[in-house]
């Protein structure tokens, strides 16, 4: 059986749907009145035809027929005048709301699930289900529901006209549609499917290659990049041309369906005419009836189409909401933390990365007074950078507990402990905004002197001062109009801002030169001042003044204490990797 119906995804994209349109239920019930009040005017439009063709055939008046018509198409033009309004009240706000609410969503997706996904392509996923819900709005409210209401009501008075007629047109119908369902759902849907899934790799692998420009060309690999993406695009060729076109042979079929239908109804029609069972007035509501039939018919199998369509199109937003988010407070009841807690503790901890064999910490047990600097080393691997995630909470620890003042992390709501901890990473990060926003953007709400006071303090305000725009100039995306020193001063101007009791530094100076190094480095000390900081070292040489240092290996601490004491452990790990950075340099 087609996925369509295994893995639910109409039913789940229409709940989805509908859910959101519920939220302003009270302009889905009027939209709905509408549509009726317009559906029961389009069918009894041949109605009062037969009624006018009977009259001028009888030599009656026929201006009563013709007045009614008149209302009655007034009456229809109206109500979809009013309802297309409708729907534009309610598109445009769920629209709105569906992509706020998926931006929030992924922004609280946990990092593993980051660290997996193309940011092109989440953003396609985003706004192509966006759109689709607009799609599906029209579709579902303003064509297939006044659609099958005509369908229904004109098959009745046809019923009524003669069963036999009626009948004829009922069986029709229903093959028409079961045909319409069929290959729309079982036969385009599947392919519709890959097909925008090889879409969304397409603006995967394009932010992908846009946003490593600088790597694309350092190593002269544009030709690379663009056979790369000619392979995307050609499967993307490939699946979307075989979806079109088995729309075509859908479209074609369900026509072919509607003709032999036309023909069966019409001669029946005749037939009774001939054998004077049916009057010119009676042949005319027919012959008009017959027309609406079939073009409401057209719509119908158009309309399961675009639907169709419109479902595939919103699956992967879907799907994307029911990933689990971040989980906030992870046990109750939930603990404040101290305004200035600064005192670290792994209390028998264990973790392990999720298919990995054997768990990476097992019953870590270590305590960080507040205000020590403490530099965490070892070999790649061995659990240093897995450490102050989970501090963070990045990552969840499964047995035991971190405290910070005495609280246990797992109780404070995420907000709360991350504004505790200060970081400052290897390769900053900063938005393509101005510089005041991205070093602001650790305390919301901070005036423009305190972002002032904080870049001085970061030895980043002469650079600044030097931009045509100072505070205000834009820094490119990920910050690429500036250099790797003024990047790292930015991000400790940043973390200065924050004033955290916990820093955490992922060695800011292990791709700098000489001197931005010694820039750095002097705005890192100044920054480490009565703060509990751990330091992620590469270049041991960056430690030596740390008041602590942890040794990691698999997943344990093998050493632990001061540099001099480290150095002086004969067989020591510390010493051993000291050793080798110095004779490598």
């Amino acid at each position: 059986m087609s996925r369509i119906f295994s893995n639910g995804a109409f039913a789940r994209v229409l709940t989805f749907a509908m859910r959101l349109w519920m939220r302003r239920c009270g302009l889905v019930v009027a939209l709905l009145l509408l549509v009726l009040a317009s559906t029961v005017a389009d069918i009894a439009i041949p109605l009062v035809t037969g009624r006018l063709i009977a009259a001028v055939s009888e030599a009656t008046s026929p201006w009563s027929a013709f007045g009614l018509l008149l209302v009655l198409g007034a009456v229809s033009i109206a109500a979809k005048i009013l309802s297309y309004f409708a729907i534009i009240a309610l598109t445009v706000p769920t629209m709105r709301v569906a992509e706020a609410e998926a931006f929030a969503h992924v922004q609280r997706l946990p990092a593993d699930w980051h660290a997996s996904a193309f940011a092109g392509s989440t953003v396609r996923q985003i706004t192509r289900g966006t759109w689709a819900l607009d799609d599906m709005a029209d579709v579902l409210l303003l064509a297939l529901l006044p659609s099958t209401l005509v369908l229904l009501g004109t098959v009745g008075t046809l019923t009524a006209f003669r069963w036999e007629v009626g009948l004829v047109a009922a069986l029709g119908a229903l093959v028409f549609l079961g045909l319409s369902l069929t290959l729309t759902l079982f036969w385009v849907a599947p392919a519709a499917r890959l097909s925008n899934a090889q879409d969304s790799r397409v603006s995967g692998a394009l932010a992908d290659a846009i946003t490593s420009n600088a790597v694309v060309r350092a190593h002269a690999g544009e030709t690379r990049e663009d056979d790369r993406l000619g392979r995307v695009l050609s499967k993307w060729e490939h699946r979307t041309r075989r979806t079109w076109r088995r729309g075509t042979w859908s479209g074609l079929a369900q026509d072919l369906s509607l003709w032999g239908l036309r023909a069966t109804v019409l001669g029946g029609a005749l037939l009774a005419f001939v054998r004077g069972l049916a009057g010119a007035g009676e042949i005319a509501y027919v012959v008009s009836a017959l027309g609406m039939l079939d073009g409401y018919l057209r719509q119908i199998g158009n309309h399961v189409r675009q639907l169709q369509k419109s479902v595939n199109d919103a699956e992967e937003l879907v799907d994307l909401m029911s990933a689990s988010a971040e989980r906030d407070v992870a046990r109750l009841p939930a603990a404040a933390l101290a305004p200035r807690a600064a005192t670290l503790a792994f209390d028998h901890v264990d973790y392990g990365y999720a298919g990995a064999p054997s768990p990476l910490f097992n019953d870590l047990h270590v305590a960080i007074p507040a205000g020590q600097k403490v530099g965490l080393v070892g070999r790649s691997g061995s659990g240093k950078t897995t450490f102050v995630k989970l501090i963070q909470r990045i990552h969840e620890v499964t047995a035991g507990a971190i405290t910070l003042g005495g609280v246990d992390i797992a109780q404070v709501p995420l907000v709360d402990l991350r504004r505790h901890i200060a970081l400052v990473p290897q390769e900053p990060i900063l938005f393509h905004r101005s510089l005041a926003e991205n070093i602001a953007y650790a305390r919301p709400g901070a005036t423009l002197a305190q972002v002032r006071e904080a870049a001085e303090r970061a030895g980043a305000a002469d650079f600044i001062a030097q931009l045509p725009k100072g505070y205000g100039t834009e820094v490119g995306e990920r910050g690429v109009k500036l250099s790797g020193g003024e990047r790292q001063r930015v991000a400790i101007a940043r973390a200065f801002l924050s004033d955290a009791p916990v820093l955490v530094m992922d060695e800011a100076t292990s791709s700098l030169d000489s001197e931005a190094e010694a820039r750095v480095a002097d705005a890192a000390e100044r920054l480490m001042v009565g703060r509990t900081t751990l330091v992620i070292a590469h270049r041991l040489a960056t430690v030596e003044k740390m008041d602590r240092i942890l040794v990691f290996d698999r997943g344990r601490i093998v050493e632990d204490g001061t540099p001099s004491e480290l150095m002086a452990r004969e067989d020591g790990l510390y010493r051993a990797l000291r050793q080798r950075q110095t004779l490598a340099a």
